[in-house]
């Protein structure tokens, strides 16, 4: 089931999806000092600047142009990444509706309706719970021109935000959901936290020698397919950030691997997060052919959340330093 979740995200992340707007919006304007484009203005990058409940005219991060209602008393969320920021805004109980994958998270309603496929949710069932605000990020109908587009006429606004690349992208979807739902000062202090910790790790790891720095690789999906990713994707940068090095890194995105390239690579340590197979770190450690690899002759193969890991979101920070308390015990105590 992961491995079709992460198929379809990076498929989706080449295409455009109408939302609360009519098709052939272009992509979220992100410039290089993280500001994003509003309807009535700009959300600057610090997180002081949050926009306020009055701008209710915005332009979501899919690029399309969206009108929030006065007030939202009702939210349906079709991703879990979405999911855990809704909560984490404390707007978890405005929420009637969520994907399956949301069903344990904490801080939302254990009676909300649950809709099973999160690539083709079922529109009756939609337009039946009537919500203020559905959000979606690229996976949901992805490849449908203007599926909510009956939502849009009966009053509910459909804002699409995208799976995000990077860390600084991240804090751009906090910042533009914390304006939409009118939790402004609860966006300021995630933010705040967010970038505490994450420069406290950074710290961390500027004092880390280099000739004690690891070289590692990290599975998202498991034999007989094996998917990975290099630059340009927030798992690549969360490795960086904790003083340590994609293997991968030379190639760009998300991509199929072959086992002569892992080999070849030669990683002190292997991380997977896959969750959906017996015992992963197992089979790694048995494949054919990797028995001269570093990381599993010294048996350095390790299980990472799998959640903290996979959704871009304010959550990377746990998985971030579970990878470092693996890597550099010496530097990341465990607390």
């Amino acid at each position: 089931m992961k491995k079709k979740f992460i198929s379809i995200l990076i498929t989706a992340a080449m295409l455009a999806l109408c939302a609360c707007a009519s098709p052939g919006n272009g992509h979220t304007q992100k410039t290089s000092d993280n500001t994003m484009e509003a309807g009535n203005g700009n959300q600057e990058g610090s997180a002081e600047n949050i926009g306020s409940p009055a701008q209710k005219t915005m332009t979501d991060p899919s690029g399309a142009e969206i009108t929030l209602p006065e007030q939202i008393n009702s939210i349906v969320v079709l991703a879990p990444s979405l999911s855990e920021l809704v909560a984490a805004l404390g707007m978890g109980d405005k929420v009637i509706g969520y994907d399956s994958y949301s069903v344990s998270l904490e801080g939302l309603p254990k009676d909300a309706q649950v809709f099973n496929d999160i690539t083709n949710p079922d529109t009756e069932q939609l337009a039946a719970l009537n919500p203020d605000i559905l959000l979606i990020s690229n996976e949901t109908l992805y490849d449908q021109e203007s599926p909510y587009q009956s939502l849009v006429e009966t009053g509910t606004c459909v804002v699409r935000i995208p799976n995000s690349d990077s860390i600084e992208d991240i804090k751009s979807d906090i910042k533009f959901l914390a304006t939409a739902l009118n939790a402004s000062e609860a966006g300021i202090s995630l933010i705040d936290d967010f970038d505490k910790q994450l420069n406290e790790l950074a710290g961390i790891a500027a004092g880390i020698p280099q000739e004690e720095r690891k070289r590692v690789y990290f599975e998202v999906a498991p034999a007989p397919n094996m998917y990975s990713f290099g630059s340009g994707v927030f798992l690549n940068e969360m490795i960086e950030y904790i003083g340590a090095e994609n293997v991968l890194s030379g190639q760009s995105g998300w991509f199929t691997v072959e086992g002569e390239t892992v080999v070849a690579a030669n990683p002190d340590v292997i991380f997977t997060n896959a969750n959906y197979t017996d015992n992963p770190v197992q089979e790694i450690l048995s494949r054919d052919g990797w028995a001269g690899i570093s990381a599993i002759a010294d048996k350095n193969v390790f299980s990472i959340d799998s959640n903290s890991s996979s959704q871009p979101n304010h959550n990377i920070i746990k998985a971030m330093r579970q990878m470092a308390e693996i890597l550099y015990p010496d530097y990341y105590k465990v607390q």
